[in-house]
């Protein structure tokens, strides 16, 4: 039995060891970080292909987005997918007039999904809880019914528009795996990006908003500055994953606005841990695994899907990574509580 329990120990110790050696100044964390991601998006091509593990990366650029508001502001959006089809289109639409650039066009895709947050978000987040989840969802109909009506002659309506100039000079997106690698090395500068600001002083006021807003606004800052800001960043990221959703398919339907996909990223963000950046991508991939692995073996897919998110919201509040972090820190503590064993000594 002692042994066992010395083997477990030592285990443990290493792989605490090298976690810390590897996150103990920033550019290890940043490291390790980096050559995470990396390993596990390159996992999946064997098992579902470049095009899936593109699609896999792109969602989870969307639920990291998502996660900005949810996550660190603490507030729910029920229309996201506005500012998702909002940079979709515009990519489109501007390769399609105005350039044969496609990285142009993805600044213009973004810039346009930051406009549309701009003025979206300034009469949102004055609201909270389900007018502000309501409010959005609003927003996010209306963008849908301008692609289907009014705007159908440049949209093309329900017949959706194809997305033409996929190829400049170096960058090449009709090769999956350009368009793979391109992917990647996005969702890892949103990653690093977003970690910068939810570990900077302005994540720490967010998180202040989330649990307080009143007492924020009482120390004299201005709330509603900082929750626009929040806003315009987590639309512009959404924004972004819609240009390269326009790229990865080289088409765009009023899908892309659909209001009721809006319910996978909030799935994705519980299931994973709101307010982690880790927990996004986790979230973002298991959701992706089940939405396309469940439905060949199981024909009720969603009858499972509904019953995982009530375990995690009633057991486990925070999440897969949010638990797998607790079990950790729990290991970890016991491990430096309980004293040497003595020899001759067993438990």
């Amino acid at each position: 039995m002692r042994n066992v329990l010395n083997k477990k120990r030592r285990v443990i110790q290493i792989f605490t060891f090298w976690w810390g050696q590897l996150t103990k100044t920033n550019v290890g964390r940043r490291i390790f970080e980096l050559i995470f991601l990396i390993i596990v998006f390159l996992f999946f091509i064997p098992f579902l292909g470049t095009h899936r593990a593109t699609d896999f990366a792109i969602f989870c650029i969307m639920v990291l987005s998502f996660d900005l508001l949810y996550g660190y502001m603490g507030r729910l959006s029920m229309g996201h997918l506005l500012y998702l089809g909002v940079g979709a289109y515009a990519t489109g639409l501007s390769l399609r007039y105005l350039t044969s650039n496609p990285l142009l066009a993805i600044v213009f895709g973004v810039l346009a999904a930051c406009v549309v947050g701009m003025a979206a978000g300034s009469i949102a987040i004055r609201a909270t809880g389900a007018c502000f989840a309501l409010i959005n969802l609003a927003f996010n109909r209306v963008g849908w019914f301008l692609v289907m009506s009014p705007l159908k002659a440049i949209t093309g309506g329900e017949n959706g528009l194809s997305v033409r100039n996929l190829s400049f000079s170096f960058f090449n997106f009709r090769n999956p795996n350009f368009r793979f690698w391109f992917v990647l090395i996005s969702l890892i500068f949103v990653f690093f990006f977003l970690r910068v600001i939810t570990s900077s002083s302005f994540g720490v006021l967010l998180r202040s908003i989330k649990e307080d807003e009143k007492r924020v606004r009482f120390l004299g800052y201005n709330t509603y500055y900082y929750k626009w800001i929040n806003f315009i960043i987590s639309a512009s990221v959404a924004g972004f994953a819609g240009a390269l959703t326009a790229l990865n398919y080289g088409y765009i339907n009023p899908n892309v606005l659909d209001v009721n996909a809006n319910s996978g990223v909030i799935f994705a963000c519980l299931i994973g841990g709101p307010g982690c950046l880790y927990g996004s991508i986790v979230g973002g991939i298991i959701y992706m695994l089940i939405t396309n692995l469940l439905p060949i073996y199981f024909q009720r897919w969603e009858l499972l899907l509904g019953v995982s998110l009530l375990l995690i919201v009633f057991r486990f509040r925070k999440g897969i990574w949010g638990g797998l972090e607790t079990l950790f820190n729990r290991i970890a503590a016991r491990e430096n509580s309980d004293p040497p064993l003595e020899k001759g000594v067993s438990k």
